[in-house]
């Protein structure tokens, strides 16, 4: 049964270029400084910061960047402003990581409102990306 009760389209983004080159282990700052809109390179940086502990604020800030992307490049891709972003064409993660960082970040550094509505448009974009990603 579809979660996509208002019939609403899939949205799906073209490949990102910077996924190839974190996939063959380039370090992610390069990736973003080669790559500024891809919305991966920006959800691997915010991971990897919150990953250290010690650094929400920078992840909040590379997550928000990431998650702002992908907004131009959902809208590009016909996207507005609902409907699905599958989690299963793999082009979609990068939103939908920057997304959940996003979350994730806000919840660090206590902006429980933005936490709030990041999990809950994760949600609404791919309950199957809220699975994997733990929200």
């Amino acid at each position: 049964m579809s979660d996509n009760l208002l019939g609403i389209p899939e949205t799906r983004l073209a490949p990102d270029p910077a996924a190839e080159r974190l996939d063959a282990g380039v370090d992610p700052v390069q990736v973003a400084a080669a790559f500024p809109a891809s919305s991966l390179a920006w959800a691997v940086l915010a991971e990897d910061a919150l990953a250290d502990g010690d650094r929400d604020v920078e992840a909040y800030a590379y997550a928000r960047t990431g998650y702002h992307r992908a907004l131009d490049s959902l809208r590009k891709s016909g996207w507005r402003g609902q409907g699905p972003v599958p989690w299963s064409h793999e082009p979609n993660r990068g939103f939908l990581r920057a997304l959940a960082a996003l979350a994730r970040a806000a919840r660090a550094i206590g902006e429980s409102d933005e936490e709030a509505r990041c999990t809950q448009f994760l949600r609404d974009s791919s309950a199957e990306a809220a699975r994997e990603l733990g929200l």
